[in-house]
């Protein structure tokens, strides 16, 4: 079974499911599209800031570390001419920790399994398309 599945629903609109989840993603109107949710380069920077917050958390836990709060803002710029796409992360804590854990719960941080799928060099993508028959419509 596949980790994920995008089923067009109208436009540029998609249903995306996960397991037993369902969301929508959509491009915004300038775009093209109804903007009925996230666009895919927004559930990416998503993905990133929950796998950063919950990979620190269940680190912290490990450790008995208490950290209050914890927010990880993302800001992701996309790729244009030489420059790379760039995401920017922010994390807030509620707790106050010693500059050592600190340091490496920013370590932890970028461990993530997120974070290393983006930074990897050499991360395999393989495409196949097939085709279907579809069903003509009956007026």
């Amino acid at each position: 079974m596949p980790s994920a599945v995008a089923r067009r629903r109208k436009g540029y609109e998609h249903e995306i499911e996960i397991r037993e989840h369902r969301l929508i993603s959509d491009e915004p109107p300038e775009k093209g599209g109804g903007d009925q949710g996230p666009k895919p380069t927004e559930l990416l920077a998503a993905a990133l800031a929950s796998c950063t917050a919950i990979t620190m958390e269940m680190y912290a836990e490990r450790k008995e570390w208490g950290l209050g709060t914890v927010e990880v803002a993302v800001d992701f710029t996309e790729a244009t001419g030489d420059d790379p796409p760039k995401f920017n992360l922010r994390i807030t804590l509620g707790a106050q920790l010693s500059e050592e854990n600190r340091e490496r719960l920013l370590t932890i941080a970028g461990k993530c399994p997120v974070h290393r799928a983006l930074k990897a060099q050499d991360v395999v993508i393989n495409d196949s398309l097939e085709f279907i028959e579809e069903a003509e419509d009956e007026d």
